[in-house]
């Protein structure tokens, strides 16, 4: 069985590459690899575009991409939050290209990479400027939008518990984008929280099979139950 345990943080991210395409899972604060984002920093990889749900908060997680200079282009569904405004001064200075992909068709775009198809159709966002450079269909009298799947070099996402294969579940919202990013790129990642034994897990309640993970790195948990960087 191949080990897919990493036992530092920056062995398991350093395969990251410039000029990388990476799927970064979360939406708000719950199921950001904030560990995963943090040991990418260190390593000051550089021009990567990030395919995720909205812009970051504050300082940290995907905001801290921006602020380190990581980013040069930015693929999500709410870029201009309140507390985004890292992205905001960078985006309005024109140093990172932002790409506007509405939310459902983002989480499509990812599942169909994931699922192994060559694109779907969809009625949102015909007519608008989201459409432009796109084909048009239309069956039945009604026009749609041909999608194309939407992959990524490396998937940074998070779990809640993980065993020997790679297998996982996650916690509650957390669960979000995750599953669907680790289908859909070509090397995964996965900053997880707890690590049981093989066969630990009820097959029934794994979310994501061993055979889309490569990597994970445990984090643990501090003493008031949060999670802590466990190097």
């Amino acid at each position: 069985m191949k080990n897919k345990k990493a036992d530092t943080l920056e062995r398991a991210v350093s395969r990251v590459t410039d000029g990388a395409t990476l799927l970064v899972g979360g939406f708000g604060q719950p199921g950001v690899p904030e560990v995963l984002i943090d040991g990418l920093c260190d390593l000051k990889r550089r021009d990567l575009t990030i395919v995720t749900n909205n812009a970051g908060t504050g300082h940290s997680g995907i905001a801290r991409l921006f602020e380190e200079g990581c980013v040069s282009k930015l693929i999500c569904s709410f870029p201009w939050a309140k507390e985004s405004f890292i992205f905001k001064e960078l985006h309005d200075s024109g140093k990172i290209e932002l790409e506007i992909v509405p939310q459902g068709t983002l989480a499509e775009r990812m599942r169909t990479a994931g699922a192994g198809l060559g694109g779907f159709l969809t009625p949102t966002g015909v007519g608008t400027d989201l459409a432009d450079g796109k084909e048009t269909v239309n069956l039945d009298g009604k026009d749609f939008v041909l999608e194309k799947p939407l992959y990524g070099d490396f998937a940074l996402i998070k779990a809640y518990k993980v065993d020997p294969r790679g297998n996982l579940i996650y916690r509650k919202t957390g669960r979000n984008f995750n599953p669907i990013m680790a289908m859909a790129a070509a090397h995964t990642i996965v900053e997880v929280q707890e690590e049981v034994k093989i066969d630990e897990l009820d097959p029934e309640v794994i979310v994501t099979p061993g055979v889309f993970v490569d990597t994970y790195y445990v984090t643990g948990w501090d003493e008031i139950g949060k999670e802590r960087d466990a190097s």
